[in-house]
């Protein structure tokens, strides 16, 4: 019995493609924040769209509307946890005045660079990818991971890492290795 599961898609294409202003601030963006490609631009601008959306929406409601009150809450509760609003910008208008680069400085790879765990934000990157990385006792290995604002101070290398306090890499394990071998030929004779 087979089960497919039907995903939607998480970036949306820009409606003209060679425009020149968008494709130079595009470029800026990838190169700024060490982005794989322009998809991943384009992911971060369908969430950001999707929320301006929201609250567009909710800004049209009565002040009173249950709805409003409601779902509100929510979507700035949601900014405030992952650190796009702070206390003192918790009104729905402020979700509209925000920008990508607000939503960039937020991804693991970026905080990652900015706590001088890695030395640029390519370095984060892979170090990222490699598992090096954990946020608290969870092993991260995805570089457009979200960090909560709670969750920001715990961002360190992994218990496991080798540039932590895990055991010894690969090579260094292959070199302590083939030293024993020549040690013990020598020993031998």
């Amino acid at each position: 019995m087979r089960k497919y599961r039907e995903f939607g898609k998480v970036y949306k294409n820009p409606r003209r493609p060679f425009e020149k202003e968008r494709l130079d601030k595009e470029l800026k963006l990838v190169g700024e924040y060490g982005l794989r490609c322009k998809r991943e631009v384009w992911k971060v601008a369908l969430t950001l769209a999707k929320m301006r959306k929201a609250a567009r929406t909710l800004l049209t409601l009565e002040q009173d509307s249950e709805r409003r009150q409601l779902e509100g809450g929510a979507l700035l509760r949601r900014c405030l946890r992952y650190g796009l609003l702070d206390q003192d910008h918790m009104k729905l208008d402020y979700v509209l005045g925000l920008t990508l680069q607000d939503f960039l400085e937020r991804r693991l790879q970026t905080l990652v660079h900015k706590h001088g765990l890695a030395r640029s934000i390519h370095h984060a990157r892979v170090l990222i990818r490699q598992r090096h990385i954990c946020v608290g006792k969870q092993m991260v290995d995805v570089p457009s991971f979200w960090v909560r604002t709670d969750s920001e101070k715990h961002i360190d290398l992994a218990p496991t890492s080798s540039l932590g306090s895990g055991g010894p890499g690969r090579v260094k394990r292959m070199k302590a290795k083939s030293g024993k071998k020549a040690g013990g030929d020598g020993d031998d004779e």
